[in-house]
């Protein structure tokens, strides 16, 4: 394993020979004895600290640190210096130096900043990749399907995310209204903010009003000590409410209170806290019918749904439904180290015909079974549950006809065959048992109708 680089800058030989003699061994080390010279390996080495003198023949130590930190990778600068004072810590932490010691050098002392500094990069760098991830993750451009419903909420989500409005997000469970949340913030100029959800369902009224505005040791019978709500620590991001048609009377008068006034009051204080938060919503009810009964609040809902952005079922996208299958099964494949199975025609097809109304959560777990249950490489309509058989909807349609509607003798026949073998998993000779038919009768009938084979 590579040992962290250092580079100690300083015009006194001993200064360097002495942290050479201290460090040597459990970090790699150059040397420079000016800021030119450090600038010239800076140019062709990489350091993950940059240890440098303050007063040096030439330029200063501050000289130093400005060029570290116009790297691409940036080190964590210490600086050294003899002539210790309150104004010449200040001017080095403004100019980004991680830390100031004095001379004579504490050598423990040292080890421990040099320590707590290779920690803080290791956290900055792994921040970085999360943000690079995030980005990748929630661009939208990275979007699965290409139904005209779906473009027409990418477009949507595309042109609200550079704005500061409120945004109510409406859809039925499991359509991905917290990814489409995650999309704005990503998108938008918060982006390097936090993004706070918050499932309002998940908290019963009272945990979930001191959970959002937090409190004051002693609000109340065990509040022990101070708790910051998730308003405060969404200031600069995005607070993301989810099912916000759950929330009591009490909350509503609060939430609507931070709407008119960007500020909110922790339980047992009466001090404003001015907050920069962009609220997002969602909700699967009907909002405006809540209005009516006086269940929810109608000056709230006003100031909630600034943009509304109603987000389709899958039903309503079934050509998406394929990408969304090839997606998931290699998505799980990879997770699990498998290899990702193919889903043959009549599976797919039989798939893509089905309402889905769990939404794309049904068929991610649907994805996700099917890859650590399969039987094989290969996954035909025998395979998938029955439910997928008995509920079929046609391309933006209604149903096939229900079981009370008339059927000749032969769409009857073509029924409990295709049933037998969705019950036998395609094995004919156990479907033929099924049937009470000898299996040269079930051959005969697959020839038939092709349609049923597998």
């Amino acid at each position: 394993m590579a040992l962290p680089t250092i580079l100690i800058v300083d015009d006194e030989k001993n200064t360097r020979e002495g942290l050479r003699a201290a460090l040597e061994g459990t970090y790699e080390l150059f040397m420079a004895r000016d800021a030119e010279e450090a600038f010239r390996l800076m140019e062709v080495e990489q350091f993950d600290i940059v240890l440098t003198d303050l007063r040096m023949a030439g330029k200063s130590g501050l000289s130093v640190i400005d060029r570290a930190l116009t790297l691409p990778n940036r080190p964590v600068c210490i600086m050294m210096t003899a002539y210790g004072n309150v104004e010449t810590a200040v001017e080095a932490m403004r100019r980004g130096a991680y830390d100031f010691l004095t001379k004579p050098i504490n050598l423990e002392k040292l080890e421990l900043v040099i320590q707590r500094a290779l920690k803080s990069r290791k956290v900055e760098e792994e921040n970085k990749v999360l943000h690079q991830r995030l980005d990748q993750k929630f661009n939208l451009a990275g979007i699965i399907g290409n139904s005209g419903a779906l473009t027409r909420v990418v477009e949507q989500v595309r042109q609200v995310a550079q704005s500061k409005a409120t945004v109510l997000l409406l859809g039925e469970t499991g359509t991905g209204k917290e990814l489409f949340a995650q999309m704005i913030h990503q998108n938008s100029q918060r982006s390097g903010g936090a993004f706070v959800p918050v499932h309002c369902a998940a908290l019963p009224a009272n945990l979930l009003e001191s959970e959002l505005f937090g409190y004051e040791k002693g609000a109340f019978t065990g509040a022990t000590e101070r708790r910051i709500g998730r308003f405060e620590s969404a200031d600069g991001g995005t607070l993301f409410l989810d099912e916000i048609g759950e929330i009591d009377a009490t909350t509503q008068v609060k939430l609507l209170r931070f709407l008119e006034t960007r500020a909110v009051e922790r339980l047992g204080s009466s001090k404003s806290i001015p907050l920069d938060v962009r609220l997002v919503c969602a909700t699967n009810k009907n909002l405006e019918e809540m209005v009516a009964k006086g269940t929810f609040r109608e000056d709230l809902f006003y100031r909630l749904s600034v943009v509304q952005i109603t987000l389709p079922p899958l039903r309503a996208r079934p050509e998406d439904v394929p990408l969304l299958l090839h997606h998931y099964l290699q998505f799980f494949a990879e997770e699990n180290h498998l290899a990702a199975p193919r889903l043959k025609p009549g599976a797919e097809q039989l798939l893509a015909a089905y309402a889905w109304p769990g939404n794309i959560r049904e068929l991610r777990n649907l994805c996700e079974n099917l890859v650590v249950m399969r039987h094989g490489m290969e996954i035909d309509e025998y395979d998938l549950d029955r439910r997928f058989h008995e509920s079929q909807v046609s391309v933006g349609a209604a149903a096939v006809p229900s079981p009370k509607s008339p059927l000749s003798r032969e769409e009857n026949e073509k029924r409990l065959l295709r049933q037998a073998l969705i019950e036998a998993r395609g094995n004919r000779t156990k479907a033929a048992e099924l049937m009470g038919i000898s299996r040269r009768t079930l051959h005969r009938k697959l020839v038939q109708w092709p349609d049923l084979d597998v």
